[in-house]
């Protein structure tokens, strides 16, 4: 970390005292509208944990990191700023914070080959007055085994600024005393204060924290945006990290779980009832209970994540509980002599067992659903999918389940397995 960096953690209150905000998001933005205030500021909030973790995978203190990798720091901190601009720019962004590289003081002294030649000293003897400034290595001191370098430094008084060094003198073979200032050049500029790499290339990150909206489609604007938007020399490449990078790795698990869980979900309703169609038809509670896991994280205004991904799998396995019970009764019915037409009553008759799973299943979501303290990131997307999608495969099941067995049974008459 460079010294123009510095983390400051504040202790919250229990939330029923706090007096100027109900949720954290609230909090947050009464807190930035002060720092922002602060001449020189740039603040990012963030969590403890959730900081260091993202500080160990991707290097950045934010959820997303636009990574510019380049090597000429002039045109990295100019395409940076460009950057900045559109992420800031883009709906969800907040803390838009371009990484400092430039900014640090750097006293420069280049020998005057004319003036050093004009008074016949060597620039190695005016080099070596420059390298005294720091420290410069005379010798060595022995103690037993320890060895310790022996260094001189020219006097603090001279040391302080560019007027005091320039007085400093430096002798001729002549016997003459010369300014320094009459042999070099001294002048302060803007030098690097940090220099990134990462696998051998130089790099200046533009850091966000995304709100309101999920950060698979923020991404996604932003890299549309930053290619129409920037233009960037040869050599010079963007690269996307952070949380982002637990989202793609997320997703593709999520690839080969999703299709897994589904499989075996069939293959267990096959097993039970010993006929594909029957299988099929309990098997229609999935995605009658999706769309209700998708309507719910709409109206609660949740962005998709990784939670919520996670809910729709374990939303899969439940939702079928309500339809075997009803399609059980349908069998029965039908082995009894019932005729098709008529299983539909089936649906009055179980309308308590479907409707107590249905129940029994999501109110016990329903503390994580509601819950605004720790680990509300994480709960409230999981619970809201698997509510949702309960109440849509409820109803769903017993409006709809009914219509199809009655229209597909009515070709033959079934016999229980």
């Amino acid at each position: 970390m460079g010294i123009e960096l510095s983390d400051v953690f504040v202790t919250l209150q229990p939330r029923d005292r706090w007096k100027r905000a109900t949720t954290q998001d609230e909090l947050v933005g009464h807190m930035q509208a002060m720092v922002s205030t602060l001449p020189g500021m740039r603040a990012a909030f963030t969590q403890p944990i959730e900081m260091r973790v993202n500080e160990m995978i991707a290097g950045v203190r934010a959820d997303l990191g636009v990574k510019l990798f380049g090597e000429d720091f002039d045109v990295l901190r100019a395409k940076a700023a460009e950057i900045e601009r559109i992420l800031k720019s883009i709906p969800g962004a907040a803390d838009v914070v371009a990484e400092q590289i430039t900014g640090l003081p750097i006293m420069q002294i280049i020998v005057d080959s004319e003036a050093t030649a004009r008074h016949g000293i060597a620039k190695a003897d005016v080099l070596a007055v420059v390298a005294a400034l720091g420290t410069y290595e005379v010798g060595t001191l022995q103690d037993g085994e320890r060895r310790f370098p022996i260094t001189i430094r020219i006097a603090d008084r001279y040391r302080q600024d560019e007027a005091a060094i320039g007085r400093i003198l430096v002798r001729s073979p002549g016997g003459e005393r010369i300014p320094l200032n009459r042999l070099a050049r001294i002048e302060t500029i803007e030098g690097p204060s940090t220099v990134q790499r990462e696998w051998g290339r130089r790099r200046v990150i533009v850091q966000a924290n995304i709100r309101g909206r999920d950060i698979g489609s923020f991404v996604a604007e932003a890299r549309r945006a930053i290619d129409a938007g920037v233009e960037l020399p040869a050599g010079y490449y963007v690269q996307f990290g952070g949380q982002f990078e637990h989202l793609e790795a997320a997703r593709r698990r999520l690839m080969i779980v999703v299709p897994v869980a589904l499989a075996l979900i069939f293959i267990l309703l096959y097993f039970t009832y010993g006929r594909v169609l029957d299988a099929v038809r309990v098997f229609t509670g999935v995605p009658f209970a999706a769309i209700g896991g998708v309507f719910a994280l709409w109206l609660r205004d949740i962005p998709f994540s990784v939670p919520a991904g996670v809910g729709f799998v374990a939303l899969s396995g439940v939702a079928v509980l309500g339809d075997m019970v009803l399609v059980s009764t349908f069998r029965t019915m039908l082995a009894a002599g019932v005729p098709p037409d008529q299983v539909r009553d089936a649906a009055l008759r179980r309308l308590r067992p479907v409707l107590m799973t249905a129940l029994v299943a999501s109110l016990g979501f329903v503390p994580m659903a509601l819950n605004t303290g720790i680990g509300a990131e994480v709960q409230r997307p999981l619970a809201t999918v698997v509510i949702g999608g309960l109440i849509s495969s409820t109803l769903l099941t017993l409006f709809v389940l009914p219509v199809l067995y009655t229209l597909v049974g009515g070709r033959r008459r079934e016999t229980a397995a």
